[in-house]
């Protein structure tokens, strides 16, 4: 073997550093990956854990000569697993063809060397923090400026993929931005009359999340399913989910016992005949009211039911709720949960839809304290109450009073109607683009009796977006508590109510008309089988 190649002093580090790379770039046909790394650390500038002090290498001129003949078989090895194509070319052409700037193509190598082998000693060892190690030590200028020029190589795909996560946080947190509140809450105490307006909220991924999604759209009062409406066997009420409930309504100041009015399943129908299935709603009603309970909730919506064709009459289905009301009261005690009955559109068997059904419901009720009753505007209209002028709105709440009494009104489900008056149809519209219309309203939220109750939104919110699919947009909700709360006090012969007024019925002319003609073609129908 020959000497060492002789340089002078201020060359020997440069050349026998550039000569070690470039042996290494040619590589040997048996040179192997350890002795790779080996050589990559022989000239690692930037001192690495503690080591100590870089070492030179000098590679004897015959062994140089060999590697630097060899076909690059090694090339393409070491270039896979430790460089870019682009920086080992790079570096390749200006060892060999700029010679005046060799010290320039050492640093970037030796950096590159020390980033690899960085790369490599973090996967064998991910409990070390190696590189933050190495950033947190001063480096030289020429150092400095060789790792911005490979950042500036390694920005590439194999840099893009590893920042996909990057990526996918940030729109993680651009998920989180668009959860910002749609509206602000109105601070109710500013407001001429009580009225705590909201909507019902999706429950999903738990009951805690009802809240943040009330306060989303602004409101101050809000309905929520407790569990699946749609099938009877739920998981019971988690620990934390019942924890995290109550935390939530405190931290944004929310009554739960008061404005919070969960709504029943559908599948409930207390007043079913056969005993089997009875038993199984029955079971259903009951593990509600114990999960209201738990969450601090004092008000338990439901539907009443359908009395079974061929089963009996109207009244022996309002005996079978009132009666399993009292077994659930009783089964519940000492509880304080008010089961309150909503009133229904009339559709098919179903009772509850004229106000003696109601109140033969409660006649029957032994603890009338736990019993009450919710007024859905849309299915009182259905049912044939008007409430589209003030006189008429106030008739309906005279008869109410003389015949359920107004003391049971304890909510409201707000919400126009698609389907004309006596309709029997129970089909939600948006707030004044119904046959209800905008004074309907104003009547309501600009009465006394209904001042401190929760007055919650059932209208749709289904929308078309640009790709033709639906989705729920929630923006509706957030201007329609808006727009309810804008009534209040408002001068309903003002310019201002009118114009809103004639907006909204224009909104829904067009579905307004559609139902009209549907229920004069069923109504020419069953006049001919009368006949």
């Amino acid at each position: 073997m020959s000497l060492p190649l002789r340089q002078s002093p201020r060359k020997t580090k440069a050349s026998s550093t550039a000569a070690a790379w470039k042996s290494l770039m040619a590589g040997g046909k048996k040179q192997s990956t350890s002795s790779t790394a080996e050589a990559a650390e022989a000239v690692d500038t930037t001192p690495a854990r503690g080591r100590g002090r870089p070492r030179s290498v000098a590679t004897p001129v015959a062994e140089t000569k060999t590697r630097t003949t060899a076909k690059p078989t090694r090339t393409t090895k070491i270039k896979e697993e430790e460089t870019s194509p682009k920086k080992a070319l790079s570096s390749a052409e200006v060892l060999d063809t700029a010679a005046s700037k060799i010290k320039t193509a050492v640093g970037k190598l030796t950096s590159k060397a020390g980033t690899a082998s960085l790369k490599r000693k973090a996967k064998e060892e991910p409990e070390e923090d190696d590189e933050e190690e190495v950033e947190a030590k001063p480096e030289t200028k020429a150092a400095a400026k060789a790792k911005a020029e490979i950042k500036a190589e390694e920005d590439k795909p194999e840099t893009k993929a590893a920042a996909a996560p990057a990526k996918k946080t940030k729109a993680a947190k651009k998920a989180k931005t668009d959860d910002e509140p749609l509206a602000a809450r109105t601070n109710v105490s500013k407001l001429k009359k009580a009225m705590y307006i909201g909507a019902h909220v999706s429950s999903a991924g738990g009951v805690q999340n009802s809240v943040p999604n009330a306060v989303h759209i602004g409101g101050n009062a809000f309905a929520l399913f407790l569990k699946s409406q749609r099938k009877w066997q739920n998981p019971a009420l988690a620990d934390e989910a019942r924890d995290a409930f109550h935390a939530a309504c405190a931290e944004h100041g929310f009554d739960a016992a008061r404005h919070c009015l969960p709504h029943g399943s559908y599948l409930v129908n207390l007043a079913q005949p056969e005993k089997a299935k009875l038993d199984q709603a029955y079971t259903n009603f009951v593990d509600d009211l114990r999960r209201c309970d738990a969450l601090g909730i004092r008000l338990y919506n439901f539907h009443p039911g359908a009395a079974v064709a061929g089963s009996g009459t109207r009244e022996s289905a309002l005996d079978r709720i009132a009666a399993a009301l009292n077994r659930a009261h009783a089964d519940t005690a000492p509880s304080r949960v008010v089961t309150v009955i909503e009133n229904m559109a009339g559709q098919g068997t179903t009772v509850g839809n004229r106000f003696e059904d109601l109140a033969a419901i409660i006649a029957q009720i032994d603890d009338k304290s736990r019993v009450g009753v919710c007024i859905d505007t849309c299915h009182a209209f259905a049912a044939g109450y008007d409430l589209r002028t003030p006189a008429a709105f106030d008739k309906v709440m005279a008869d109410f009073d003389r015949i359920v009494g107004r003391q049971y009104m304890r909510a409201v489900h707000l919400n126009d109607s698609k389907a004309p008056l006596a309709s029997h149809r129970d089909l939600h519209a948006n707030i004044g683009t119904g046959f209800l219309g905008l004074r309907a309203f104003h009547s309501l939220v600009n009465n006394d009796a209904f001042a401190d109750l929760p007055i919650v939104l059932e209208t749709p919110i289904d929308r078309k977006g640009p790709d033709g699919k639906d989705f729920e947009d929630r923006q509706v909700w957030a201007d329609e508590i808006k727009l309810l709360e804008s009534l209040i006090g408002m001068d309903p012969e003002s310019d201002e109510f009118k114009d809103k007024e004639k907006a909204l019925q224009a909104e829904g002319a067009r579905e307004r008309r559609r139902l009209q003609e549907q229920v004069d073609k069923k109504s020419a129908k069953d006049a001919k089988k009368k006949k």
